[in-house]
């Protein structure tokens, strides 16, 4: 069977890899669609540190059962997507219950290879069905990383909500803050960007390249601040001012990575009172919730899938996304 294999950083190819097939306890697929996401396109430039070469990308998937193998819960042509995480079971995290956050987790296309080839196999209990098209579909484990940082800040509908940047894990807070009825502020740089956030559910906008942020959550906010920040870009800079533009007494989560070192004024920690979280992958109540929104059509999946390509032009699009990044939003592999 054809597979997608970065062979080393900078360089893939379409070749031919031995053909899945389901062990006990797992569901034979047949791919149908990929979404690439921002830890391929790292992987891709040799920047991601959990990824050995060779390795096959791809874990936000769209599938159809070919072989339920001894399930009795999946039937042949049954469209579904699946949680790509496996856990130890073993560490603090997994005794704790939170396998979302296992210190040995195995991601599809991460530490182990993933999605864009044509069948794989993966365990009965991973899978969700839900009645929604392969598009969306897709877009179920992307969405869930913002939703689970949504729970993790203990978003109420009565919160407003700050959502530093707005790609693709910033569109799912922004989904997932405004699905709980929080009234969200989308910002970023990108008017673009923004207006999807709009579309997803933000109530309002801000461009930081053309606006001062903390004037305009004062003039939002009453004085106050928002009751939540969630940081999803990964920056010094943001950061911080999660920290320093939350209410007395608020919640600060952060998904994004910051690629160097923070340095902090430490005072707001403590003189606000902050809860201050990180959040990491998703679980299955997440999933289940992105379904949920997805089922409502409360995503503007239309405007948020950028580029759908097929399957043997995934090389070149890995390249042109790598030079060009801002040019693209979300990516999707059409497999079969």
């Amino acid at each position: 069977m054809k597979a997608i294999v970065l062979e080393a950083p900078g360089r893939t190819v379409v070749k031919e890899v031995e053909e899945a097939r389901h062990g006990d306890g797992e569901v034979l697929l047949r791919v149908r669609m990929v979404g690439l996401c921002g830890s391929d396109l790292n992987s891709y430039r040799g920047r991601n540190p959990l990824v050995s070469y060779p390795r096959i990308p791809g874990h936000e998937i769209a599938a159809t059962v070919v072989d339920p193998g001894s399930s009795t819960e999946w039937k042949t042509g049954t469209d579904v997507t699946l949680s790509p995480y496996a856990a130890c079971g073993r560490c603090a995290a997994c005794e704790r219950g939170r396998l979302n956050a296992c210190k040995d987790n195995q991601t599809l296309g991460v530490q182990r290879d993933g999605a864009l080839t044509e069948l794989i196999a993966v365990p009965a209990a991973k899978l969700y069905c839900a009645n929604l098209t392969l598009k969306e579909l897709c877009l179920v484990e992307p969405l869930t990383v913002g939703f689970h940082a949504v729970d993790r800040g203990r978003v109420k509908a009565e919160d407003t909500v700050a959502v530093f940047g707005c790609g693709g894990v910033g569109l799912g807070v922004v989904a997932g803050a405004a699905f709980r009825g929080a009234r969200v502020i989308g910002i970023d740089l990108d008017d673009d960007k923004l207006k999807t956030a709009r579309k997803a559910g933000a109530a309002e906008a801000i461009n930081s390249r053309t606006s001062d942020v903390h004037a305009r959550f004062m003039d939002m906010t009453n004085g106050r601040g928002p009751d939540v920040v969630i940081e999803a870009i990964g920056l010094p800079a943001t950061y911080r001012a999660a920290v320093e533009e939350v209410a007395y007494a608020g919640r600060v989560v952060y998904i994004g990575w910051a690629k160097e070192e923070v340095a902090y004024e430490t005072r707001p920690f403590v003189h606000k009172e902050l809860d201050i979280l990180g959040s990491r992958n998703a679980m299955p109540e997440d999933f289940r919730e992105v379904i949920r929104m997805l089922e409502a059509k409360r995503f503007p999946v239309d405007t948020a899938v950028t580029h759908i390509v097929p399957f043997e032009e995934t090389p070149k699009i890995l390249e042109e996304w790598s030079k060009e990044p801002a040019r693209f939003t979300k990516i999707m592999v059409e497999v079969s």
